[in-house]
């Protein structure tokens, strides 16, 4: 089961950082393969589903999240296709300076014939998770920049 880790440093406060990561429809705008993402049920609590539509390796890929865990400072939310369960883990931490630490885990399982190629698809995860640490931390440094003062 692949698993990509990434930790960010913002200079935004974590409470907005939290808000910001926890309203998962804004994964188009932080996570680099997400196309859309938009809520189809919840109020963005625990149950909450949202569908979304990523680029993988040239392949656009349907999943539907379901957050597990909105507490803050954590948020899961799990995603599903027919042959995809990403479970993406989520923690924002207060930095010295009033900024925040954003640790980020994607676990990846794969079933069906996909996951027979699995050890081939690491590296391509690999690219995936540094690519969105990159957009993750310009998407959070934008929003403190746009906060009020």
């Amino acid at each position: 089961m692949p698993v990509v880790r990434r930790t960010v440093s913002t200079r935004t406060a974590p409470g907005p950082v939290f808000a910001y990561l926890a309203d998962f429809a804004n994964a188009t705008e932080w996570d680099s393969g997400t196309v859309s993402c938009h809520r189809v049920s919840g109020d963005g609590g625990p149950g909450t589903v949202y569908r979304n539509v990523s680029r993988f390796m040239g392949r656009t890929v349907s999943l539907d999240y379901t957050v597990e865990v909105r507490d803050e400072p954590t948020f899961v939310v799990v995603g599903r296709s027919a042959t995809t369960v990403g479970r993406d883990t989520i923690v924002v931490r207060p930095t010295d300076g009033g900024g925040s630490q954003v640790d980020y885990v994607a676990d990846f399982a794969f079933s069906g014939v996909i996951r027979w190629i699995t050890p081939l698809l690491v590296p391509a995860l690999e690219r995936l998770g540094n690519e969105t640490a990159r957009t993750l931390a310009e998407s959070l440094d934008r929003l403190g920049d746009a906060a009020p003062a």
